[in-house]
């Protein structure tokens, strides 16, 4: 598909992570600890929880806070208008897992490498940019995860681009109960903690960007309820064993305030395509309790292996 900014490369970014960020990106979205596998490293298993790069592309390869704005701002891309960062909201992500990360890159030289698949205008709402991210080994050039997200740029659209193609959906199925269901009750410090993996955007730690946007204070990343429910789908379904997630997507549809309690109901279907045996589709909701549904699209391929009986 042709079209504005579409095929751009953005130059690769070094990224660099440590054992102390996957113990903390773990803690931050819910692992419990029958769990130490992912919050304690001495123990004999140690591993990364699998969709920790979805952070990367912001991280770098910094130790300490940055300025978000500055940050997300530097690159325009060429033929699209320029968007300002500060009313941006996710709207979909998906990450598909190549080879298991190492708990340190110490030693080796990683990147994200990233280009433009779209730049779609939906008129006065706003503007939708597509992306593609995978997380390489630079020496090697082994691919360890492939991610598309879109970011939706609240209120900057009616430039007269292209509107995009039709997404695909992956609704729950119907009038049929969910296999499992999982609860979280978030906190007034969740987005404070979960901003440490270097998600610094002021919109979930102060109240005025959320105000000015019309939230009325300040919002949870989404990217916490999608890493949470990532969290949840491989615990309940997958015996909590990275190894048993090939792909993870969720669609971002509803904010979540902090203190809101979030449901997320999981369905375990059939065979997944195209994924050889054992492998199984899984799509997701997640719902603030008694209220909007935050996460739809939700589908993974999960390989079936034992539940979790204490989420």
């Amino acid at each position: 598909m042709s079209g504005p900014g579409v095929g751009f490369e953005y130059p690769a970014i070094p990224v660099s992570w440590l054992k102390r960020d996957v113990l903390l990106f773990a803690a931050s979205i819910g692992a419990t600890a029958d769990e130490l596998h992912f919050l304690y490293e001495l123990h004999p298993n140690f591993q990364a929880f699998p969709t920790y790069p979805i952070v990367l592309p912001l991280k770098h390869k910094d130790l300490d806070v940055i300025d978000f704005y500055a940050r997300s701002n530097a690159i325009p891309i060429p033929g699209a208008p320029k968007l300002t960062t500060k009313g941006v909201l996710d709207g979909e992500r998906l990450i598909e897992f190549k080879k298991p990360i190492p708990t340190s890159s110490e030693g080796r030289n990683f990147e994200i490498r990233s280009k433009v698949l779209g730049v779609y205008d939906k008129g006065k709402p706003g503007t939708v940019v597509e992306t593609e991210l995978t997380l390489v080994d630079a020496d090697s050039g082994e691919l360890y995860t492939r991610a598309v997200g879109s970011g939706f740029y609240v209120g900057q659209g009616g430039w007269g681009g292209p509107k995009g193609p039709k997404t695909v959906s992956y609704p729950p199925p119907a009038n049929t109960p969910p296999t499992h269901t999982h609860t979280h009750q978030t906190t007034p410090e969740t987005a404070l903690l979960y901003r440490l993996n270097s998600d610094y955007n002021p919109l979930h730690a102060t109240p005025e960007p959320g105000t000015r946007m019309g939230f009325g204070g300040p919002i949870i990343h989404g990217l916490f309820s999608w890493n949470m429910s990532a969290h949840a789908v491989l615990a309940l379904v997958g015996g909590s064993k990275p190894e048993n997630m090939r792909s993870f997507q969720a669609r971002f549809a509803n904010p979540v305030k902090p203190g809101d309690k979030l449901v997320t109901d999981i369905w375990v279907l059939g065979d997944a395509e195209g994924e050889g045996e054992g492998w199984k589709e899984v799509r997701f909701i997640v719902r603030v309790d008694g209220g909007k549904v935050v996460l739809s699209n939700g589908r993974a391929v999960v390989r079936v292996e034992g539940v979790k009986g204490k989420l």
